[in-house]
C-alpha cells in the first residue's frame, strides 16, 4: 500500500479568511502566557501575517509554538521559552485562529481512512508480525541515509539478543542508541565478567554473581568513561564496544534506582531529555524494544512525521516491541499515535529481524 501526504487546501474559505496566529510575549523565562497553544506530534501549520502557512521546526507533542527574531516558527519545550519570546496563544486546532493541526494528511492509495495508515492497526499478540516489511524499511533507511533511533531496555541484554543488536550497529542500521544505565551496565558486565545479572549465557547463577555488575561499573569508573574503557581494551566486545568503534552516539538516561551509575550516564533528567531531543529531531525511524520508561519518554519527543527534501512530509515509522500488549497501548494512549505494536520477546524479534534484513539485502541486490 502506497502512503502519500496530502497537504491542506489553504484556499478553503475558513483558512483563507483566518487571521494570522496570535502571539503574546513571555514575561519570564520558562513561564508561558495564559492560553498558550499546546502542540501535538501531528503536522501543524501556523499562519503568518502575509497569509502564508508554514510548518514550525523541530515538532513534538507537549511543546509550544514560538516565533524567533528572524520570523521563523519553532516548537519549544516550555522550560526553554525565554522572556521576550513571542508565544502563540489560542485553543483552536482547525485553523480559525491561525493554527491548523492536519490530522488526516497521510492517505493510502485507497483513499483517506484515518490517521497514519501504516500505524493504525490494533495491538495484539495474536497478530502476525510482518518482519519482511520492517526489514525492508530498515534497508531503505540505510540506503537513503536515514536516521534510525533504537530505544532499548535491559531485557534485550538478558535475553541474549545483544549479539544481534551489535550486528545491526556494525552494519549501519543504528544511528543512535537511547537507553538507560542498566543496558550499558549489563552489556559491559557481559563483556568484562562474562555474565549478565550474575548469570552465565546458559542462565545459570554464578558464585558472587550478585556483585558482578558492580565490579563492571567500578572498572569503567576507574577507566574514566565507556570510550576510555574500550580504548584501553577493558571492553572488547558487546553493544557499547560497537557504538564506540562504529562512532554511533548513545544517550544513557539515568533513574533514581541506578547502581553506580556509569560515568557516561545523565543523572540530571532535564539534561538527559535535551540530549535525547538532539536525536529525535533528526529521526526518520524508531525501533523501541523492551523498555516502558524510555519508549514513552522518546515517544513524547518524536513527531509523527518528518520532512524529506525529496519526498516532502513522510510518516515516521515507530516500532514498539514488548512481551506485553499493555506497553504499546500505553504508548499510544500517551499520544504516540504512530507506534506500531509488536508483541513478542526481544530475543525472538532481534534474531528474526536480523535474518529478514539479511534476506532483504540479498534479494534487493540480486541481478
Amino acid at each position: 500500500m502506497t502512503i502519500r501526504y496530502v497537504a491542506p487546501d489553504f484556499t478553503q474559505p475558513h483558512l483563507a479568511k483566518a487571521p494570522p496566529a496570535r502571539t503574546v510575549v513571555a514575561e519570564r523565562d520558562g513561564v508561558l502566557p495564559d492560553g498558550f497553544f499546546a502542540t501535538t506530534n501531528l503536522p501543524t501549520y501556523v499562519k503568518n501575517a502575509d497569509g502564508s502557512w508554514v510548518l514550525p521546526r523541530e515538532p513534538r507533542m507537549d511543546g509550544v509554538l514560538l516565533r524567533d527574531a528572524d520570523g521563523i516558527w519553532w516548537v519549544r519545550e516550555g522550560r526553554r521559552v525565554r522572556a521576550g519570546d513571542h508565544v502563540v496563544v489560542g485553543l483552536a486546532e482547525d485553523g480559525t485562529e491561525g493554527v491548523l493541526v492536519h490530522a488526516n494528511g497521510f492517505q493510502s492509495d485507497a483513499g483517506p481512512g484515518g490517521d497514519f495508515h501504516f500505524m493504525s492497526s490494533s495491538v495484539s499478540r495474536e497478530k502476525p508480525i510482518d518482519y519482511a516489511m520492517i526489514a525492508r524499511m530498515l534497508v531503505e533507511e540505510k540506503r537513503r541515509g536515514g536516521y534510525v533511533l533504537w530505544v532499548t531496555g535491559p531485557a534485550l541484554v538478558h535475553s541474549r539478543a545483544r549479539d544481534n543488536l551489535v550486528w545491526f550497529i556494525r552494519n549501519g542500521y543504528v544511528q543512535a542508541l537511547l537507553a538507560g544505565n542498566a543496558v550499558a551496565v549489563h552489556d559491559i558486565e557481559a563483556a568484562i565478567v562474562g555474565t549478565t545479572l550474575g548469570m552465565t549465557s546458559d542462565g545459570e547463577p554464578t558464585a558472587g554473581g550478585h556483585a558482578a555488575h558492580m565490579r563492571a561499573i567500578n572498572a569503567v569508573r576507574r577507566a574514566g568513561s565507556i570510550k576510555a574503557a574500550v580504548e584501553q581494551g577493558l571492553i572488547a566486545e558487546g553493544i557499547m564496544h560497537a557504538c564506540v568503534v562504529e562512532e554511533v552516539p548513545y544517550v544513557l538516561g539515568g533513574s533514581i534506582r541506578d547502581d553506580g551509575p556509569l560515568p557516561d550516564v545523565y543523572t540530571d533528567a532535564v539534561k538527559a531529555q535535551e540530549a535525547t531531543r538532539a536525536h529525535t529531531i533528526k529521526a526518520t525511524m524508531a525501533v523501541m524494544i523492551a523498555t516502558a520508561l524510555h519508549s514513552i519518554a522518546v515517544g513524547n519527543m518524536l513527531p509523527a512525521y518528518y520532512e524529506d527534501p525529496q519526498r516532502g512530509l513522510v510518516e515516521l515509522p515507530t516500532i514498539c516491541v514488548d512481551a506485553s500488549e499493555f506497553l504499546v497501548s500505553k504508548l499510544k494512549d500517551r499520544g504516540t499515535h504512530q507506534a506500531v505494536g509488536v508483541v513478542t520477546n526481544a530475543q525472538d524479534f532481534m534474531s528474526i529481524l536480523r535474518a529478514a534484513v539479511e534476506r532483504e539485502v540479498l534479494e534487493s541486490d540480486a541481478p
